[in-house]
């Protein structure tokens, strides 16, 4: 009877030894898997909140980008408009000066050309004048052309920086709408690989809690 009780504590033994070995090399494989899986999850969520970290950055230089084109637009619009009106008044000065000389002019000629009066004597005079309107009639329309092409060059280059100005600012509004919406989406999904991660870090304790238990 001895030999049987011990015989059979021996194979309880047995079978509680083969019993732990088995929960051990099973509680270690969970153990390893639960630690490489927390591993895995929080590289990626360092990964994401980096890359949402950046994108706020990018999101940030952009508005400040944005500020300072529209500030240039609102000077050059401003310029643009004073010059305008200078060109404008300027114009019409120049024209009605032009119009002035060549009237002058016009009476001149048609009184020194008139036949049967006594302006032999003033001719000299006559000529002096008329050649004296003549140079101012030349320099005002010289003048003029001159502020006309400075005008049209001006207003050339408003259009095309505008232009520039105009592209620039949709292509970083869109920029700003496209990397604000990833950088919400990352946040999202990082948060919510946090609870997922809590979640396995909860059974990884679980699982060490027990593995101390059976050691």
């Amino acid at each position: 009877d001895m030999i049987a009780k011990l015989e059979q504590e021996a194979e309880g033994d047995a079978t509680k030894k083969a019993y732990c070995d088995k929960e051990l090399k099973e509680s270690e494989e969970k153990e390893a898997a639960k630690t490489a899986e927390i591993a895995k999850q929080t590289a990626r969520i360092d990964k994401m909140v980096a890359r949402s970290a950046m994108l706020k950055e990018e999101v940030a230089q952009l508005q400040a980008d944005l500020a300072a084109l529209a500030k240039a637009q609102a000077e050059m619009d401003k310029l643009r408009e004073e010059e305008h009106t200078a060109y404008v008044s300027n114009k019409a000065d120049m024209e009605q000066g032009l119009d002035g000389v060549k009237l002058a002019l016009k009476v001149l000629n048609e009184y020194y050309a008139k036949e049967g009066k006594a302006h032999t004597a003033q001719s000299g005079g006559g000529s002096s004048i008329i050649g004296l309107l003549e140079v101012v009639e030349s320099d005002f329309s010289k003048d003029l052309a001159e502020i006309e092409t400075t005008e049209e060059t001006a207003a050339a280059e408003y259009e095309r920086q505008s232009k520039e100005n105009a592209v620039e600012k949709t292509t970083k509004e869109k920029d700003v709408e496209y990397k604000t919406k990833e950088s919400v989406d990352l946040d999202k999904e990082s948060a919510e690989m946090k609870t997922d991660r809590e979640q396995v870090q909860a059974e990884l304790d679980a699982v060490l809690e027990y593995l101390e238990k059976i050691h």
